[in-house]
């Protein structure tokens, strides 16, 4: 968003006015990613958001919106000392991260809760979607999210990954469970796909309404975050790829019980968490037989060819805003060429988390199918 609405008073009311007139719905509500009886962030049900913050001794105040919260958008001062404005156009759906800028320093908004992007803490706020039912907390059986802690002799320390378990894990201990091990993108760490993509909603709902086979999710730190943004043909891939497939993987199959071979493990990536998923996969073929690039590339059939019969899916997505013909011809230039092969475009949506949490909803079913 590069411009916020006009804060002006008028008969001693306040209104929100714009250059084209749009006439925005005073339907504001609390964003639903605000701390505990914090009115401020709020959205209305046009898609605008309409920021509060505290800062009397300030002389500037601009709030920066999206991934790395690029460029700024000024609030204008009230004479209680707070500074408000509602965004000049209507935000995309779902989940953005955001920040304040204050006076030139970068701070967090204190009504928002945070979120780890960006290689930082930040604001997030949430845009209510169209379809955001498949992502809600509904009353159905739930699986369990766990931290576990793994040990990684290459890195001379103990690791962290997220285990996702579906329901009835616990319930039924000699079942055996397919996993597929999922990344996140650059500035985010292994919180991400349960904070911001809610991922064991999503799936949770899909198993409950039968829409998917039951399996696990492990979810770890890519590494990937000691790389400045625009600087990724620096990063070294090796590292971690010792950390997940030597380490993480034989952690995981003695913990957890999964079925421990290449036809029932999978990976995928979102961003930049696609590209290590497609350098690793290309690289270990007899390791994983599903692969998922989510707005993180695509492959070719000459990067497949010599391994065509061990590999089960290739998955390919991208938001609309994005470069959707890439995924959709990628897509079809490895169906003519014998895999199964299928692209998604999620509508309306950019490099953002809709883009990633429809993706994960559309990849789940196509996954260790018999």
């Amino acid at each position: 968003m590069k411009h916020l609405l006009l804060l002006i008073a008028l008969s001693g009311s306040l209104c929100f006015v714009q250059a084209q007139d749009t006439v925005i719905k005073e339907d504001f509500k609390p964003s639903t990613k605000n701390q505990p009886q914090q009115e401020y962030p709020q959205v209305n049900s046009q898609g605008y958001a309409r920021f509060k913050i505290i800062a009397p001794a300030a002389d500037s105040v601009r709030v920066s919106l999206g991934l790395g919260g690029q460029g700024g958008t000024k609030l204008l001062k009230a004479e209680d000392g707070s500074w408000m404005g509602t965004t000049a156009g209507p935000m995309d759906e779902g989940f953005h991260y955001y920040n304040i800028n204050i006076d030139g320093g970068k701070f967090n908004d204190p009504g928002a809760l945070n979120y780890y992007g960006s290689t930082r803490w930040e604001s997030g706020i949430e845009i209510p979607a169209h379809d955001q039912d498949f992502y809600a907390l509904k009353d159905v059986p739930h699986g369990h999210v766990q931290q576990v802690l793994f040990p990684s002799p290459s890195t001379q320390t103990s690791r962290r990954a997220f285990v996702y378990t579906p329901p009835g894990y616990y319930e039924n201990p000699s079942l055996r469970y397919p996993v597929l091990y999922l990344q996140h993108g650059w500035g985010e760490d292994e919180t991400a796909w349960s904070n911001q993509g809610h991922a064991n909603l999503i799936m949770d709902n899909m198993i409950a309404e039968g829409k998917t086979k039951p399996f696990i999710i492990v979810m770890t730190y890519g590494m990937t975050n000691e790389v400045r943004m625009g600087g990724m043909r620096n990063f070294k891939i090796e590292p971690f790829q010792t950390v997940l497939i030597n380490e993480l993987i034989p952690y995981v199959d003695s913990k957890f019980r999964t079925i421990a071979d290449q036809q029932h493990r999978a990976m995928g990536g979102l961003s930049m968490g696609g590209m290590e998923t497609k350098t690793i996969t290309l690289g270990n073929p007899d390791v994983f037989s599903h692969y998922a690039l989510l707005s993180g590339g695509t492959y070719a059939p000459d990067d497949v060819n010599a391994n065509k019969s061990k590999i089960k899916l290739i998955f390919l997505s991208a938001g609309s805003k994005e470069r959707p013909d890439g995924v959709r011809n990628a897509a079809a230039a490895l169906k003519e060429a014998g895999f199964n092969a299928v692209s998604y475009v999620s509508e309306g949506t950019g490099h953002e988390f809709q883009t990633w949490r429809r993706s994960l909803r559309e990849l789940a079913p196509l996954l260790f199918k018999e």
